[in-house]
């Protein structure tokens, strides 16, 4: 299949480092498909039609399509006909789903890759834990990730709740910030906690971390945090923004 070969025919990782950097593509490209661009994805799982599979790429990008026609694949195929299952439960249940075998999938892609290339223990235990150190896309669906910092920063900012109806941060927001976040210069005594945080804040894009030199801005619906560039929002548009709304949120109040 095109899709399929453009994933693992034409580049293939060969060390920890490239494999991990697949492994980020390939599960930012999925997120995608389940968060920002849930709508489409949504759409293209028809039940009516034959064996669906949800592809991820090292480019970032996802694709819905039939699995690869040789026996055996080139590369681990995902789970099967993940479109039967969309009209049968809730839509969040279904994407929930959807979202633990494609963890399962990239896993299986990227030892595939180590056991192909003579990863030895050292490289597999490596390549593992920098895989473990970014939340599941499963945590990424279901909010859970977001929901352990919460929990966390509750006991040690329980009393910083912003005011301001959209939450922004990032350098070039300094003013807005102040109100969702305090500021470290205030507040010494959390210098630790507050890195904490900020390393454990995941993008509800594309599950990368917190940096305090991109601008991000607050869902005000799910509370989750997004890069501005995540979601085309500019610093300047996100001044002009009473209330906003992440596009799964907003995909959730137009569909019928």
């Amino acid at each position: 299949m095109e899709g399929v070969g453009g994933g693992g025919a034409h580049y293939n990782p060969r060390t920890v480092e490239e494999v991990f950097r697949d492994f980020k593509g390939r599960r930012a490209g999925m997120i995608k498909a389940l968060t920002t661009d849930v709508e489409e994805f949504y759409q293209q799982c028809d039940p009516e039609k034959e064996n669906l599979c949800l592809y991820g790429f090292p480019s970032e990008q996802w694709e819905v399509n039939l699995p690869a026609e040789e026996v055996p694949p080139e590369l681990p195929e995902p789970a099967l006909g993940i479109n039967f299952a969309r009209d049968g439960m809730q839509e969040k249940d279904w994407l929930s789903l959807v979202a633990v075998h494609s963890d399962a999938w990239l896993l299986s892609v990227a030892f595939y890759f180590g056991a192909r290339f003579g990863f030895d223990k050292a490289d597999r235990k490596r390549l593992f834990n920098m895989i473990n150190e970014l939340p599941t896309i499963f945590e990424v669906v279901t909010g859970t990730a977001k929901k352990q910092v919460k929990e966390k920063s509750s006991v040690n900012h329980g009393s910083n709740k912003s005011k301001s109806n959209t939450k922004v941060r990032g350098s070039e927001s300094q003013g807005k910030q102040s109100k969702a976040l305090p500021q470290k210069d205030e507040e010494e005594g959390l210098d630790e906690e507050e890195d904490d945080e900020h390393g454990e804040t995941l993008c509800g894009a594309c599950g990368e971390n917190y940096a305090s030199d991109e601008f991000w801005i607050c869902c005000d619906i799910c509370e989750k945090w997004f890069h501005g560039k995540c979601v085309k929002i500019t610093p300047a548009r996100a001044e002009h923004i009473k209330q906003y709304k992440c596009p799964s949120c907003s995909n959730k109040r137009s569909r019928p």
